[in-house]
């Protein structure tokens, strides 16, 4: 049961359709450390996502980075 009045905000999350937008990608096979698998698939693990998409993302990053220069 809710405490004192209640108050209707405005709707400011976007559809589920634009939270994750499509990217077009490349399949490719990359050999790395067990090391380094194992950590990325515990962060994943924590953060509810998979660690593949995260090993993506720092690869984007690391390429956005170093592109512009």
């Amino acid at each position: 049961m809710p405490i004192g009045k209640l108050t209707r905000i405005k709707d400011v999350l976007p559809p589920p359709e634009e939270l994750f937008m499509p990217q077009d990608t490349v399949k490719v096979t990359l050999s790395l450390s067990k090391s380094s698998i194992d950590f990325f698939k515990r962060q994943a693990g924590l953060c509810h996502t998979k660690y593949q998409r995260m090993i993506r993302q720092i690869v984007d990053m690391y390429a956005a980075k170093y592109s512009s220069t």
